[in-house]
């Protein structure tokens, strides 16, 4: 094999029109060529054939033959096909490239002559390298060149390289559809695994800033090495035994990984060589590998006996496919016989079945015979599989596209073209703008970056005992959707790896934090690590992993695990209350003493002690007391705006009009006792008139008081959120707090005068003198009174409104038992006493 056209690995079919191709079945191992002799190429040992991949010459095969048999494209003219294989090496690519361009099997660029074939366009290759050495050399003729490969060769792939086509959708896309992944399940601690070289570096490059945006973090970076690598280190396994040992011992669960094939045969050796010098794969096991749209599962002849089991429940994007009708029988059909047109297929059947054919070049060791009855079927997935899959449909529609760009170009043409004359440059102009149905019904274009507009589908791959493996598609992502729908997953169908027992995986770099807590940054640690911390007083958070607590609203409050609000309960002095009820229970009491004694002294008005004491004015006192009991209910029960208006106003005026008649009792008295002295004019005073004139000038000045009060700023029900945890407290605001104090004074000032006057009055005779009594009723009254003042500003709530009411019923209650009680003890227990002859006994 020293001429380097000694390859016997190339398809050629003839036609008018020729499609180029350079497939990518082997991958060999080349000598590189010292400058001491003649350069040649020389293989170190025979290629390792990637069997997966002749699927590729056959979707082209198959493509070819659909448009020659449809008489509704290119009609009368045929199709050919030349394809070489690139060996997965830049010489070998830009040796088969110019052989394309080249006639005779010589390679003399630009030498023309009548047995030159007419070559169009050509499909090529399937990873970026490859690509790009392709497109170096097509781009100098400007020959149309659609590749299929994931990663584009260059950046500004439109300005440099402006005749280069991709059969795949931006990668741009798929960096988005991979992080989409990772968010959709909630994976922050992941591994990023890429090849040792450039297009590795920028692969990472271009991820990483990606995955900092959207708060992932890249806890650990693998480099693989190249297969060459691998090899030279066989022996010593030490940076394969290191990738092991750090893959194996990380606790990262999830990994990125760039699927160039060379990445993939690194991580097959890694299994191999570390699960046989550890007699253990299963500290490796246990991983979520995440791979790139170039993956497809496929496996080197040498790797038909590893254990596949290592990828089960992998994830992949692949490009956006369907099964096209046809071409499983297409399949079925082929036979080792083609080999005139086909190079490919002996080799592809000798290595598959593990047969050699009667006339093979290889070392018969074995006992296996090839007959070219063999099964496709029976080959396991990993290396080879009778549905087309997306790279081959990929390459399947490449072909299509050229036709479809061919047909229009005829179709628009002033003149008949001849396929002879057909220069390859004028096919760019219809490739641009070239939109089509093809037989799987889909809609086939490319945007202005010469990129497929399509999506990504996400497939699920399950591995069996018996090598074979089946792709579930659980998804798909469409760019072309608003953000938030881009990805459609259905989880529930997703097969784990048995290590997970089918428990979604988790990569964190620590627990969630739970609800009740936030995260806090730990230091020295990526960002994705982080401690979980309690929610401050009065904060919660309600979700896991939150950053902050928050506040909740005024009317709820933390719960005691400070994960959930809670409506606060509405504090105020109910009638279902024990303390409600006891000063409920109070004020009827007082109310119906009230009324007994009214009773008594109503039944008994004509008697002299009832008339002694100004009957009227009595009776005018009773009411008074029964109304102050009763206006102390308005402060039991929830506050509204009526109840707050009527609580301070009413009990003011009426305790007005009561201490109102105890002074006009007072000095009706005083006034009684000096008109009994001989020539005294203050006889003519007393009377109604007078008692009545003390009431309405006392009531007056009280109603003017809360007049005012309710005019400027009257009181109203609050809310107060903040005084006890968990309660809102509804109360009455008093409005202009001061009002509230003038009132209270006011009425301080009449008890005061009346207690004056009866304190003075306290020695006049007994038949007329209440004063005693009065005197002992209001010191009680402002006992009562002075003591609230502090009370009420200490208490809040209930207790305040408690304090109040105490207070309401204490004094009123002073006034009644201190007046009344010895009249009734008099009137009901000594009626002997209550004649006009002991009167004026006692008297004199």
């Amino acid at each position: 094999m020293s001429d380097p056209f000694q390859f016997p690995y190339e398809y050629s079919k003839p036609g008018d029109i020729i499609i180029g191709g350079i497939a990518a079945q082997f991958d060999s191992l080349l000598e590189i060529s010292n400058f001491e002799e003649h350069p040649e190429t020389k293989v170190v040992k025979e290629p390792m054939v990637v069997l997966k991949n002749y699927q590729h010459v056959l979707s082209l095969m198959f493509a070819v033959k659909q448009i020659n048999e449809n008489l509704k494209i290119l009609p009368n003219i045929s199709i050919g096909l030349h394809i070489y294989d690139s060996y997965n090496n830049a010489k070998m690519s830009y040796q088969n490239t110019l052989k394309l361009l080249s006639s005779w099997k010589k390679i003399i660029p630009n030498y023309k002559c009548k047995m030159q074939t007419n070559l169009i366009a050509v499909i090529g290759g399937l990873d970026a390298k490859v690509s790009l050495h392709m497109a170096t050399v097509l781009s100098i003729y400007k020959i149309p060149q659609i590749a299929c490969s994931v990663f584009a060769p260059v950046t500004n792939i439109k300005t440099q390289l402006p005749f280069f086509y991709r059969m795949i959708p931006s990668e741009t896309n798929q960096y988005m559809g991979l992080i989409q992944l990772l968010l959709f399940f909630q994976w922050k601690w992941i591994g990023i695994i890429s090849p040792d070289d450039d297009q590795g570096e920028k692969f990472v490059q271009a991820l990483l800033p990606m995955l900092f945006q959207h708060a992932i973090c890249a806890a650990i970076i693998e480099r693989t090495l190249t297969l060459s690598g691998v090899l030279e280190n066989f022996e010593s396994f030490q940076p394969v035994f290191e990738m092991a040992e750090s893959l194996s011992k990380s606790n990262v669960k999830v990994y990125i990984v760039n699927a160039e094939p060379q990445t993939v045969s690194c991580l097959k050796w890694l299994v191999y060589i570390y699960s046989s010098i550890q007699k253990s794969v299963q500290l490796i096991r246990g991983k979520v590998w995440l791979m790139t749209a170039q993956w497809d599962f496929s496996s080197e002849t040498f790797h038909r006996d590893f254990d596949i089991h290592f990828f089960h429940g992998a994830l992949s994007l692949a490009s956006h496919s369907k099964q096209v009708l046809g071409f499983t029988e297409f399949l079925h059909s082929l036979q080792p016989t083609w080999s005139k047109e086909d190079g490919f297929i002996r080799i592809f059947w000798e290595q598959a079945f593990n047969c050699l054919f009667p006339n093979s070049n290889e070392d018969n060791n074995n006992n296996n015979s090839c007959t070219g009855k063999e099964n496709l079927k029976n080959l396991p997935g990993t290396l080879f599989e009778i549905t087309m899959t997306s790279q081959s449909y990929s390459i399947y529609n490449a072909v299509h596209a050229i036709a479809y760009a061919l047909h229009k170009m005829f179709l628009y043409s002033t003149s008949r073209l001849d396929p002879s004359d057909l220069l390859h440059w004028q096919l760019h102009h219809f490739l641009k703008t070239m939109t089509f149905n093809h037989n799987a019904g889909e809609t086939i274009s490319f945007d202005e970056n010469g990129e497929l507009v399509a999506g990504f589908d996400v497939i699920n791959w399950v591995t069996f005992p018996n090598k074979s493996l089946l792709r579930l598609k659980v998804g798909w992502l469409d760019p072309q959707a608003l953000s938030s729908s881009q990805l459609t997953l259905h989880k529930e169908t997703i097969t784990w790896h048995s290590s997970f027992n089918q428990i979604l995986p988790v990569a964190l770099c620590n627990e969630k934090c739970h609800p009740g807590y936030r995260r806090k940054k730990k230091e020295g640690q990526p960002f994705c690590c982080y401690d979980c911390v309690p929610c401050s007083n009065g904060k919660i958070s309600d979700q896991k992993d939150m950053d902050n607590c928050f506040q909740c609203p005024e009317e709820q409050f933390p719960n005691e695990n400070k994960n959930q609000c809670i409506a606060k309960r509405l504090h105020f002095l109910s009638f279902l209350d024990p303390l409600g009820i006891i000063l409920a229970c109070l004020a009827f009491f007082f109310v119906l003493l009230t009324i007994l004694i009214l009773g008594v002294f109503i039944k008994n008005q004509n008697t002299p002690i009832v008339k002694a004491n100004n009957r009227d004015l009595t009776y005018c006192l009773l009411i008074s007391l029964l109304l102050c009991f009763l206006c102390s209910l308005l402060f039991i029960g929830q506050p509204q705006i009526v109840t707050c208006y009527l609580r301070q106003i009413t009990f003011g005026i009426i305790f007005t009009v009561a201490v109102a008649c105890i002074l006009a009792k007072t000095i009706t008295v005083v006034l009684a006792f000096m008109a009994t002295k001989p020539g005294s004019r203050i006889r003519k005073l007393i009377g109604r008139r007078l008692i009545i004139l003390i009431i309405f000038v006392c009531s007056f000045i009280q109603v003017n008081i809360c007049s005012v009060w309710l005019c400027t700023a009257p009181p109203f029900p609050e809310f107060d959120m903040y005084s006890f945890p968990g309660e809102i407290i509804v109360q009455c605001n008093e409005g202009l707090l001061g009002m509230f104090y003038y009132v209270l004074g006011y009425l301080g000032f009449l008890a005061i005068v009346s207690f004056t006057v009866a304190f003075l009055a306290r020695k006049l005779p007994d038949t007329f003198n209440e004063a005693k009594f009065i005197t002992f009723s209001m010191l009680l009254f402002c006992s009562v009174w002075l003591s609230f003042i502090p009370s009420y500003q200490g208490t809040n709530g209930e207790y305040m409104v408690a304090v109040e009411i105490f207070s309401i019923l204490a004094s009123g209650a002073g006034l009644l038992i201190c007046i009344f009680f010895p009249k009734c003890y008099i009137i009901i227990l000594k009626p002997e006493l209550n004649n006009k002859e002991q009167l004026i006994t006692k008297s004199t």
